[in-house]
């Protein structure tokens, strides 16, 4: 993504961040955590690749084709999963959108040079306006409630997972508008 190196950095530490954490959530006991846990450190770990500052690195013409295809076979697994649960759809528009950011960036005339980029307004709107209302939505949701965990390792902190999610969608939303 294009823009001042020092959010840059910033986003690829949160991004990194939260995927090292989802790899520590795949331990968990909780079988759903599990699995959706590999999905979530997969696109952490991405999204931190993809918003390394041009500045410092140009990614090779082939790097975004990559991208498309990791995320494109990420999307048809999430498509494949929301047939057991409505819940695997964000990770479809997830997958999609680090698609479309892939697809961006391969065909913009300067990605050589540097990041950079519009992409389809339409599609690049939509995609803010649903990832803002998660964020809005993860939020309120993050608002502890009533009741004590007891003694959860971290690995099955739902409140952790969630504020992983949070920071995820903050991330979409900031590559979005650098888009």
């Amino acid at each position: 993504m294009h823009g001042p190196a020092s959010p840059g950095w910033l986003l690829v530490a949160v991004c990194a961040a939260t995927g090292a954490y989802c790899l520590l959530r795949m331990r968990s006991h909780v079988e759903e955590q599990r699995r959706a846990a590999g999905g979530e450190a997969l696109m952490g770990f991405g999204m931190a690749a993809m918003a390394v500052p041009a500045a410092v690195f140009t990614p090779p013409s082939w790097a975004w084709p990559l991208y498309a295809g990791v995320f494109g076979a990420a999307a048809l697994h999430a498509l494949w999963s929301a047939r057991a649960g409505a819940h695997h759809l964000h990770h479809l528009v997830g997958a999609s959108a680090m698609v479309y950011m892939a697809v961006v960036m391969a065909v913009s005339p300067g990605h050589r040079g540097g990041h950079g980029g519009a992409g389809t307004p339409f599609v690049t709107g939509a995609l803010l306006l649903y990832f803002t209302g998660y964020v809005l939505l993860s939020g309120v949701r993050l608002m502890p409630a009533a009741g004590g965990g007891g003694d959860v390792g971290w690995s099955d902190r739902p409140e952790l997972a969630r504020a992983c999610r949070l920071s995820m969608g903050i991330a979409m939303v900031a590559m979005l508008l650098t888009l």
